[in-house]
C-alpha cells in the first residue's frame, strides 16, 4: 500500500529570463513503514523533492498523492494541515529554540496541532517522548547544555509527540561524529520497525544511505537509481 504516490513531478525555478528545471518528472512510490533515503550529489534535486514530499513546497507540475488524498494543489494553509497532522520534521541543525528545555520544544508542536489537550497531558506526552530517546535526565535543559547528539534526540522527540504517519529527515547526520550518526540511525530504524513510521532520510552520506531498507538516488532532477539498502 503507498502512503506517497509521484506522478511525474517537475519543479522549475524562474529567475527573470532564466527558467531552471530542478525536478525533471519524478514518478515513486513509497509504501507504508518503508524507510528511504534519497541520496545524489549537492544539486542533484533531492533537497527540493524533499521540500515537496514534505508539504513544504508544491510542484510545478505533477501529482503527489499522500495518504489517499491529492495534495500538489493545495493552499500554503491545506499544506500547513497536511503537515501538522500526518508529517514529522528532522533536520541537521536541530532546529530548536535556544533559550527553552528541551521539554517545552517537544511540546511546542502540541501547540497547534492538540489545543484540546491539557497543559498537564501535553507535559506527560513530552516526558514520555523524551524517557524514550533516552533524555529523562536532561528535561529541564537548555539546548546549550546539550550536546549535538543529545540535541538530534530533541528534535527527533519533538517530532514524534504528534505520533505522524511519515518522518523527514534531511541530513541528520551531518553535524554529529560517527558514534553518535550510529546511534541516531539506530533510533530511526527501531521507529521504522518497532512503530511502523514510514522513514524518509535525505543524506549525501553512502554509509548512511546504506542502513536505509531502500536507496533512492537522484541525479540532475531524475532518479537515476532504486535500490534495495542493507537491512
Amino acid at each position: 500500500m503507498s502512503l506517497i504516490s509521484l506522478k511525474d513531478i517537475t519543479k522549475t525555478y524562474v529567475m527573470g529570463d532564466i527558467c531552471l528545471d530542478v525536478l525533471k518528472g519524478i514518478t515513486l512510490d513509497i509504501g507504508v513503514g518503508e524507510m528511504v533515503a534519497l541520496t545524489g550529489a549537492s544539486g542533484s534535486g533531492k533537497s527540493t523533492l524533499m521540500n515537496i514530499l514534505g508539504c513544504l513546497d508544491r510542484p510545478t507540475k505533477g501529482e503527489y498523492w499522500l495518504d489517499g488524498k491529492e495534495i500538489s494543489k493545495l493552499s500554503n494553509d491545506g499544506r500547513a494541515d497536511i503537515r501538522n497532522k500526518k508529517i514529522g520534521f528532522v533536520f541537521q541543525s536541530f532546529n530548536l529554540l535556544p533559550r527553552t528545555s528541551a521539554l517545552d520544544n517537544v511540546i511546542m508542536p502540541l501547540s497547534y496541532t492538540a489545543s484540546h489537550l491539557s497543559e498537564k497531558r501535553m507535559l506527560e506526552m513530552g516526558r514520555q517522548m523524551l524517557e524514550r530517546v533516552g533524555l529523562a535526565d536532561r528535561m529541564d535543559h537548555e539546548p546549550s547544555r546539550l550536546s549535538g547528539g543529545q540535541q538530534q534526540r530533541v528534535a527527533i522527540a519533538r517530532a514524534l509527540v504528534n505520533k505522524p504517519k511519515i518522518l523527514f529527515a534531511d541530513e541528520p547526520t551531518g553535524n554529529l561524529d560517527t558514534k553518535m550518526s550510529d546511534e541516531i540511525m539506530a533510533m530511526f530504524r527501531q521507529i521504522n520497525e518497532d512503530d511502523g513510521v514510514t522513514v524518509v532520510l535525505v543524506t549525501h552520506e553512502m554509509d548512511i544511505a546504506r542502513q536505509a531498507k531502500r536507496i533512492i538516488k537522484i541525479r540532475d532532477g531524475e532518479i537515476e537509481s532504486d535500490t534495495g539498502g542493507e537491512k
